[in-house]
């Protein structure tokens, strides 16, 4: 029988997926970091509601510190880069390239920071995933590459990295803290980060608009609780490596969603970049039997 656990990481791909979709519906009605603030800050308060509620247990000083760092780097860094880079030209299909490198960066940084043996059938999972997701947005490329710029390329680079950075922290030294509370300081740690950057860059102007209140909301109690919630559990369960190699998928899954959504096709060979994605994954996920 299937325990229940086993469906954790399809649900997380999932859920992480919608959160490309929640952008594209936010992002023409208010500015990046401005927009994370306010999201960040109404999960801050949601999950410190919920930790009240459930008496969960408070972190020290240190653990509180620890979380807060992670959350900086991982919600904080990766999402507004991400999001300032597509403001500012960068495609989100050249985007999902750059981020399909993630899952590399956090495997070696692993394998040095924490010491994760990875075996070589691991690795050729890794690659796999990186390829399937080269082939699923290969298509729009060219164009990509034509409205990019050094700018919102350094600031998706820089949010990549940060997320393998983060990864790492927090299975070091945050994995002992109860998953309510350590997600609270994450996203005080965020929430703090994104709001200086919202003050020394933007004008925090909204146009509050039907789309932006659905995104908002989709992306505080979807992605920022729910997604979040699931990512640490995989986290604190298993290697970063392969936790990281679910986001190969992400591409894939966020490509079928706005095929109905926004009318966006998919040809035979974006969904043979799928196949490999997937083939990778299980690759790189997979644990050989004595």
């Amino acid at each position: 029988m299937i325990s229940r656990a086993a469906y954790v990481p399809a649900l997380f791909v999932v859920l992480w997926a919608t959160g490309f979709i929640g952008a594209r519906y936010a992002m023409p009605w208010a500015e990046p970091f401005s927009f994370l603030a306010v999201r960040f800050g109404l999960t801050m308060l949601i999950i410190g509601a919920i930790g009240l509620a459930m008496g969960a247990r408070r972190a020290d000083a240190r653990g509180g510190a620890h979380a807060a760092l992670a959350g900086a780097l991982m919600h904080g860094v990766y999402l507004g880069g991400t999001f300032w880079a597509i403001r500012h030209g960068m495609t989100a299909g050249f985007s999902a390239l750059i981020v399909g490198l993630q899952p590399l960066i956090t495997a070696l940084v692993a394998g040095v920071a924490l010491r994760e043996h990875i075996d070589p059938r691991n690795w050729l999972g890794l690659g796999l995933g990186f390829a399937g997701v080269v082939v699923v947005i290969w298509p729009k490329l060219g164009a990509a590459a034509d409205a990019l710029t050094p700018a919102a390329l350094s600031a998706m680079v820089l949010g990549v990295v940060a997320m393998s950075a983060g990864t790492i922290w927090q299975k070091r030294f945050v994995g002992g803290l109860d998953l309510v509370t350590g997600s609270f300081w994450q996203y005080v740690g965020a929430t703090v980060l994104m709001a200086a950057m919202s003050f020394l860059l933007e004008t925090r102007e909204f146009a509050l608009t039907g789309e932006l209140v659905f995104a908002l909301v989709w992306l505080v109690f979807v992605l920022s609780i729910g997604a979040i919630f699931l990512l640490m559990y995989l986290i604190r369960e298993g290697s970063v490596a392969k936790v990281s190699s679910l986001f190969y998928l992400v591409p894939a899954v966020t490509a079928l969603m706005a095929w109905p959504l926004f009318g966006e096709t998919l040809t035979l060979v974006q969904i043979a970049g799928m196949a490999i994605a997937s083939a990778g994954v299980a690759l790189a996920t997979s644990t050989r039997n004595a």
